[in-house]
C-alpha cells in the first residue's frame, strides 16, 4: 500500500462477514459518516434482496456490524418472506 493511501485512508477494508438465519442471507453494510457509522444491511434469499438502512448511528464498525445483523434478524423475524413484497 502506498504512503498517500495510508495517510489518506485509501486502503480497503476487510469484507464484512456474511451470516446465515432462517434461510436468509445477513451482510452487514454499515455507511460511514464523519466519524460514525449508520447501521445498514442486505437481506437476500434466493434471487431476492433487501437493504436494509436505519438512522441509528454508532461510534465504531464493530459496534455498527453488530447492530446491523442485529436489526436485521428482527426485521426476519417480524416479516419474513414480506421483506421483498
Amino acid at each position: 500500500m502506498s504512503l498517500l493511501s495510508k495517510l489518506f485512508g485509501g486502503g480497503s477494508q476487510p469484507e464484512p462477514e456474511k451470516e446465515t438465519y432462517e434461510g436468509f442471507t445477513i451482510t452487514p453494510n454499515p455507511a460511514r459518516e464523519g466519524s460514525r457509522f449508520r447501521i445498514g444491511a442486505t437481506i437476500e434469499k434466493g434471487e431476492k434482496v433487501h437493504h436494509l438502512i436505519r438512522a441509528d448511528m454508532l461510534e465504531t464498525l464493530d459496534e455498527a456490524n453488530e447492530a446491523s445483523v442485529r436489526k436485521a434478524k428482527q426485521m426476519i423475524d417480524e416479516q419474513g418472506e414480506r421483506l421483498f413484497g
